[in-house]
């Protein structure tokens, strides 16, 4: 059958930057074919040509065996291209049925064909298994609701292929089971997928192709069923990349105790201890208090009730005072909270030292504090093709971690690391390169004295990495246990409210 998708001679530059190098690819109905790479390796790009956000400087695409206008995203949909976006794009205050139909009806009709546009998607929702309540607000509705409201909104418009950009990355065990059966359903029905995803295991299970890109250059296309792991993830990065591996070390004494801690609406009597050389993970669904709890142990929030001891000294809500006792962040978002993307990559290498380590008499040490630069950019492959005075907007999602990862963890002056690290979603949308290279500095900060409190939604990164395993949900903490006596299965259903007994009996 002629491919319902083809994409030939893609090329694009951004300045000195190929971000995509001559990539010709074929999609076929029915078909669900993966795209995978390491970040900035051009999936972004490639992806944002076929849906008319950007102008190829070479290249052509076909849909449906007709020529598909350049950076026209009307022409795309219309062609019966969707997407389902990684961060949702919905309006919480308004109903399902309302953001379905946001864009769908022109601007001079005199009024609104609400009936007819609730029926019509009553019955594509019966249709793909994805029934939702019209009448609901979509502030009121669970995470997977959402998704299956983005995937609704594509399908009303009648779209035959369906971009997926990394679908699971929110979602509960159970949520992900769910989104795969409708998967499943969208192929039956003759839908073709373009699934990007950095979970190995999810592309292997769910695509038909895999087609790999490194540095904008399209590597490798094969069948996911001879494909493996450890093939994939080599031809990603192009060598073999090594699995995190803990070092021997023995737990040490108390670090942090939270006791009873209380934020209004967001967190309720929540205790917890952290200990030096132990990992302790808070699993749980994006948006259920694990941020506020990070906020309250970084000094950037005051809680309204309970108690918080680091080294057995209660920290007022300053976050300079947390630093100097010896508390790293790395925040969850780090484009926002991490860095100044407009600053370069010294100034943001320093920026929560600068003060004390490398200022005098209110004049920052420039030579002192580029040489540290360098030192993070060395130590933790960060890569810049200026140097350090890139600014830190123009980096990848991975070097920006690491950016920010080797300045809480490389130590004060003397080379000690942190008495507690707090990092939140250290991994969130990273490749398997990077993720491997992140999880093994927190292993090793881990082995050197370093409590570590690991807020993640990704489970496989929880079981890798945690000593101790506990689970938030509604602002509520489950009791810490030992990763060993938890289970996919009762990990699971704390993250979707079950009762921490019924949690317990499936673990």
């Amino acid at each position: 059958m002629s491919p319902v998708l083809r994409l030939t001679g893609i090329s694009k530059r951004f300045g000195p930057l190929v971000a995509n190098d001559g990539i010709s690819l074929e999609l076929n109905r029915g078909e669900v074919l993966a795209l995978l790479g390491e970040n900035g390796a051009g999936k972004s790009t490639l992806v944002s040509i076929l849906f008319g956000h950007y102008v190829p400087d070479t290249g052509t695409i076909e849909a449906f065996g007709q020529p598909l206008p350049p950076g026209d995203p009307a022409a795309a949909l219309a062609a019966g291209i969707g997407m389902v976006h990684q961060h949702f794009t919905l309006a919480d205050n308004l109903s399902v049925l309302d953001n379905v139909m946001l864009g769908t009806e022109p601007l001079w009709r005199m009024s609104s064909r609400r009936a007819e546009a609730r029926a019509r998607l009553i019955a594509t929702g019966a249709r793909f298994g994805l029934g939702v309540n019209p009448d609901a607000r979509i502030g009121r509705l669970s995470v997977g609701e959402r998704q299956r409201v983005e995937i609704l909104k594509a399908l009303y418009r009648e779209a035959r292929v369906l971009i997926l950009d990394e679908p699971t990355s929110v979602l509960t065990p159970r949520e992900a089971e769910s989104l795969f059966a409708t998967l499943r359903q969208l192929v039956r029905e003759g839908l073709s997928l373009i699934f990007i995803s950095h979970k190995l295991d999810e592309v292997l299970r769910v695509s038909d192709r895999v087609a790999v890109l490194r540095a904008g250059k399209l590597v490798a296309t094969l069948p996911a069923a001879t494909a493996d792991r450890a093939s994939l993830a080599e031809l990603m990065v192009g060598r073999e990349v090594p699995r995190p591996t803990p070092k021997p070390h023995a737990p040490g004494g108390l670090v942090c105790e939270i006791s009873d801690l209380t934020v209004h609406g967001e967190i309720t009597a929540v205790s917890l201890t952290l200990r030096a050389g132990e990992i302790t993970a808070v699993a749980g669904v994006s948006g259920n208090g694990q941020q506020a709890l990070a906020e309250v142990l970084c000094g950037l929030r005051a809680p309204d009730a309970g108690r918080v001891a680091v080294a057995g000294r209660v920290l007022a809500a300053d976050p300079r005072a947390w630093i100097a006792a010896g508390v790293a962040r790395i925040p969850e978002d780090r484009q926002a909270a991490g860095v100044i993307g407009d600053l370069p990559l010294w100034e943001n290498a320093i920026a929560e030292h600068y003060r004390t380590r490398f200022a005098r008499r209110g004049l920052v040490r420039r030579r002192a504090a580029r040489r540290f630069a360098r030192q993070v950019i060395e130590r933790f492959d960060v890569r810049a093709g200026g140097g350090v005075d890139t600014p830190a907007r123009s980096l990848s999602g991975g070097n920006m971690q690491k950016l920010v990862l080797g300045r809480v963890l490389i130590g004060d002056a003397s080379g000690t690391p942190p008495l507690l690290i707090v990092a939140s979603q250290p991994t969130w949308g990273l490749d398997i390169g990077a993720v491997a290279f992140i999880h093994q500095q927190l292993l090793d900060a881990c082995a050197h004295g370093a409590a570590v409190l690991l807020v993640s939604d990704d489970l496989d990164e929880i079981f890798v990495l945690a000593d101790r395993i506990a689970v938030m949900h509604a602002g509520r903490l489950t009791a810490a246990r030992p990763a060993a006596e938890w289970s996919l299965s009762a990990i699971g259903l704390a993250m979707a409210s079950a009762s921490p007994l019924e949690a317990a009996r499936a673990g």
